[in-house]
């Protein structure tokens, strides 16, 4: 399948910016199932300074903001064709060894809700993968998929005593259950294109969990599903704040408003 994506970012300022540098992780991986045909990357208000790989092979791209600026916008815009592979995206590769996505971060780190939800499941490493789907099965039945409740900064054991939340929770909690039980797991962000409209508010968030004889396998805990040719990974990490599309720091002013706008859609092979 061939997806044309468009992704715009503006935000604002409350007051002008004296220096401002973000790390933009928006640039799609070329993995299992998926090759990147174009992808670009333009700016208002603030130019390109450097772009490099990080631990997780995310393309990360630092980018400077105009001195005075009240306002930036970053648009993305490509092309990615993707194939289906059952969610598999297979053997470990990266600068990080495989166990060091045993360890929690404060953001997915159990507590006495998590691990009683995974007690009430039968875990035996023979049937690892039967225990990851119905962990996620039962995720997305004790946390509903609710808007507006939680935000970047809630944990995942906040979002299942609250027993709501969106998918970036979701995937956290997730990540944490399966880490309790020794299973490495890990964040995916990026893009899902939905069956029932184009244009979106906001990119999606799922898990990724290592599986002896497959590799990494996907789960998106809010679907319900493991990702098909409909998804497109962006960035991995520990958890979100490894592959957050956009982070930084700024002087001078604070962030006060923050819009996005995205298009993600089929495109016929005949289409340039």
């Amino acid at each position: 399948m061939r997806l044309a994506i468009r992704h715009t970012t503006s935000y604002r300022f409350a007051d002008p910016v004296s220096h401002a540098l973000q790390r933009l992780r928006l640039t799609p991986k070329t993995t299992q199932g998926q090759s990147i045909i174009y992808w670009s990357m333009d700016y208002t208000n603030a130019k390109a300074e450097l772009e490099f790989e990080d631990q997780h092979h995310n393309t990360v791209t630092l980018i400077s903001v105009d001195e005075g600026a009240r306002e930036v916008t970053v648009t993305c815009h490509g092309t990615v064709e993707t194939s289906d592979h059952a969610g598999i995206i297979g053997r470990h590769a990266g600068h990080l060894p495989l166990w060091s996505f045993l360890s929690q971060t404060p953001l997915t780190r159990p507590g006495p809700r998590i691990r009683a939800l995974v007690r009430e499941l039968d875990f035996s490493d023979q049937r690892r993968l039967e225990f990851l789907h119905s962990l996620s099965s039962k995720i997305r039945d004790e946390v509903h998929y609710v808007t507006g409740r939680t935000g970047v900064r809630t944990t995942a054991e906040e979002a299942t005593v609250a027993r709501n939340g969106v998918c970036q929770d979701h995937a956290h909690i997730f990540i944490g259950a399966a880490r309790s039980v020794g299973v490495p797991a890990r964040y995916v962000s990026g893009y899902l294109m939905m069956n029932d409209r184009i244009d979106q508010e906001a990119t999606h968030a799922w898990a990724e969990a290592h599986v002896d004889g497959l590799g990494w396998v996907g789960f998106d805990i809010s679907n319900g599903i493991s990702p098909d040719p409909r998804y497109v990974r962006v960035a991995t990490g520990r958890d979100y704040r490894d592959a957050a599309p956009i982070t930084g720091i700024s002087y001078g002013a604070a962030t006060e408003d923050l819009h996005v706008d995205l298009a993600v859609e089929q495109q016929k092979q005949d289409q340039q």
